[in-house]
């Protein structure tokens, strides 16, 4: 047997086998480090997940915020134009591990009411964001291996008030095989003030889950075949609020300070998890400014800052095997 060949696709499985998560987000500068997952805790401003494994199939419900998720209890202060930037990690802190597919960002509004209480099944989303194949056959999602953040901008007319911003990243390694692309999507709760006056067309409007099929061109796709290809995007048109739109990853890391000091409200009662796009508890409030498939591997170029994250998806065999005498193999 060559064991060079049977056990680098062994290895393989391990480092995606937990796929990932949004780990921090910053809002003009300012860093918010999200839940850890699976941990039950609502504290900050993005809502926990209960698992970081992908979500399979374009009609699944935990297609809206993730799976399992839980509101948040606070939110963070934005304004129209103001730079968000989402730091995707894999399990335990491992760089992220995908490179192909694209990352689409929504927003919906939860009207007069705190995003910290509002629940976000069957509402309505509009795109403002969405970054693919660049120019010269790469993926913007590829920045992320390397700990760069995907960047987004909001519409500089974008009306006030309260909204859920949804980031969203489809995987499409497998995505010759219908059912075989990832879904991972992450939302993170804003208030965000300022004069515009920007709102959506009813046209523009779409649910999620609801907006994609599993044979929609950009879901079920061969992305090796032909690498120079345009690529058709999922999901509804970037909205035009007659403003400025937004970009995709940004080739420098974000910024960051302190969020430590944001304060809310702690919901009175203790949210329960269940796997409809979201759940939130019952009388939580935040004050302002406060199915699973087979991966190819992709082995980052860069590597973030160990971080422990709940549940560790590597089996006790493989955490005691001792992979030194691999090194003398690939020689």
């Amino acid at each position: 047997m060559n064991l060079r060949s049977f056990f680098i696709p062994l290895l393989a499985a391990s480092y995606v086998a937990a796929h990932g998560y949004v780990q921090k987000v910053f809002i003009d500068g300012t860093e918010y480090t999200g839940p850890l997952v699976g941990s039950g805790s609502t504290d900050g401003i993005t809502r926990e997940i209960s698992t970081q494994d992908p979500i399979k199939g374009a009609t699944n419900p935990d297609l809206t915020c993730g799976p399992g998720a839980l509101a948040a209890s606070k939110v963070a202060d934005a304004n129209p134009g103001s730079s968000i930037s989402f730091l995707w990690t894999g399990a335990s802190g491992s760089p992220w591990p995908h490179n192909v597919g694209p990352m689409m960002t929504y927003l919906t509004n939860c009207g007069e009411q705190s995003c910290a209480d509002y629940n976000p099944n069957g509402t309505e989303w509009f795109k403002i964001e969405e970054a693919g194949r660049l120019d010269n056959g790469t993926w913007a999602q590829a920045a992320l291996l390397n700990g760069v953040p995907a960047e987004v901008t909001l519409p500089s007319n974008l009306a006030a008030g309260n909204y859920i911003i949804r980031h969203e990243i489809i995987a499409l390694q497998n995505g010759q095989a219908e059912g075989g692309a990832e879904f991972y999507a992450s939302c993170t709760q804003l208030k965000v003030g300022g004069s515009g006056t920007g709102t959506p067309p009813s046209s523009d409007l779409v649910q999620l889950p609801g907006a994609y099929s599993d044979t929609d061109p950009g879901i079920l796709v061969d992305v090796y075949s032909n690498t120079k290809a345009s690529y058709t995007f999922p999901g509804p048109p970037v909205v035009d609020l007659g403003g400025s739109g937004s970009s995709s990853s940004d080739p420098s890391s974000a910024s960051a300070s302190s969020a430590d000091s944001n304060t809310a409200s702690t919901p009175s009662t203790t949210p329960t998890r269940n796997h409809s796009p979201s759940s939130v508890p019952a009388s939580s409030t935040a004050s302002e400014s406060d199915s699973q498939g087979s991966c190819k591997l992709t082995l980052p170029t860069g590597a973030l800052a160990k971080r422990e994250t709940r549940p560790r998806h590597v089996s006790r065999i493989m955490r005691g095997l001792d992979f030194s005498f691999l090194q003398a193999l690939m020689h």
